[in-house]
């Protein structure tokens, strides 16, 4: 089922829009599949995000002008390789367009036949189980088969820069006597 999401026009400037969603720090995650071949491909998103615990699902956004996400798709499968803060080679090569984005990229194949990249923080294997059409992207709903953590701390993406934790601390909570 296809449930399509279009707003009514709100005079929303897109430049202040993405000033101001880019206070949101983000994580930095790669959605990654073999193709038919065995070719690896992916993208990197930073809208990945648990959506259920029971039935556990995830979910992540991807532009609908995506060269990737239409063989994604009909393979039915993916891992989200939430990257690490040693991972920003590896989130710049999978941005690329029109060349081999894995050249140089170490992985294995995960259990239900994708790639988990070396390094990541996390990698969650799942089945694409919907998709909604939301403006000028498509909402992608993820079944979770598999998952394994690390204790690597996790890539952030905020206001154009690429960090981690660290770089964003909140401050120490005050006592009132």
């Amino acid at each position: 089922m296809s449930i399509i999401v279009t707003p009514q026009n709100t005079g929303i400037d897109p430049a202040e829009y993405r000033k101001v969603f880019g206070a949101l720090p983000t994580g930095v995650t790669a959605i990654t599949g073999m193709t038919a071949a065995g070719k690896p491909m992916g993208f990197v998103v930073g809208t990945f995000m648990s959506l259920s615990l029971e039935p556990p699902l995830v979910t992540f956004c991807v532009d609908k002008g995506s060269s990737t996400w239409p063989t994604l798709r009909s393979l039915g499968r993916f891992t989200a390789n939430i990257l690490s803060t040693e991972q920003l080679p590896v989130s710049r090569a999978l941005s690329r367009k029109g060349v081999d984005k894995f050249e140089g990229i170490d992985y294995e194949i995960g259990a239900n036949g994708t790639p988990r990249i070396a390094g990541a923080s996390a990698w969650i294997d799942c089945e694409v189980l919907s998709e909604v059409v939301a403006g000028d992207h498509y909402m992608i709903v993820g079944g979770v088969e598999t998952m394994e953590a690390t204790e690597r701390e996790a890539l952030l993406f905020r206001g154009g820069k690429f960090g981690d934790f660290n770089l964003w601390p909140a401050p120490a909570p005050t006592e009132k006597a």
